[in-house]
């Protein structure tokens, strides 16, 4: 950030005063802009036994599978966030259920929420973002070519607590240093 978004005057990156870390300040009006983590919010979209997946149209990971998934708005929840981006990307309707996974990716500082979740209909089709949608059993998930961490972990766990017969909810971290998509859980 160079400019401050309220007076137009240049920032400063520095410690203000009563904080602990660097944030951008503008020395004219005196407004702190802090930077938070973007949420990330998803479905795991259920028909009978199988979910939902869609194949990025877009990058990062063009061509490769995801969830329904993308960045929160404002003013709206997280669970209105699911069913709206299960409806751009999938054109999908769903009844949003229970969230079921919470996983922090401080590397680039998001936090990415999922929910579990029950396709209204079989009325679905790519949306903008989207190459193709289909519906996938346990067995059939292209594993090598899931598009992010995050879902194949989420994924992974959906389906152990399937077999399990238990549901959970779910967190946990992911970093740099853990194993592309594909090799999740194996």
């Amino acid at each position: 950030m160079k400019f401050c978004s309220s007076c137009g005057a240049s920032v400063a990156f520095r410690i203000p005063p009563g904080d602990t870390l660097p944030r951008h300040v503008c020395d004219h009006c005196g407004t702190i802009h802090y930077q938070n983590p973007k949420l990330v919010i998803g479905a795991i979209p259920e028909w009978e036994d199988k979910i939902l997946l869609c194949r990025r149209a877009i990058e990062p990971c063009h061509g490769k599978w995801t969830l329904p998934a993308g960045f929160m708005e404002n003013e709206e929840t997280t669970a209105e966030a699911a069913a709206r981006e299960t409806l751009e990307e999938a054109c999908a309707r769903i009844e949003v259920g229970n969230m079921f996974s919470l996983i922090d990716v401080p590397h680039i500082s998001q936090v990415h929420i999922v929910y579990r979740a029950r396709l209204l209909d079989l009325d679905f089709r790519p949306g903008e973002e989207s190459l193709e949608v289909a519906l996938f059993d346990e067995a059939d998930i292209p594993w090598d070519e899931i598009a992010f961490r995050t879902i194949a972990l989420s994924l992974r766990r959906y389906f152990a607590d399937r077999r399990d017969g238990r549901w959970g909810f779910h967190t946990c971290s992911v970093s740099l240093n853990d194993p592309p998509p594909g090799l999740i859980g194996r």
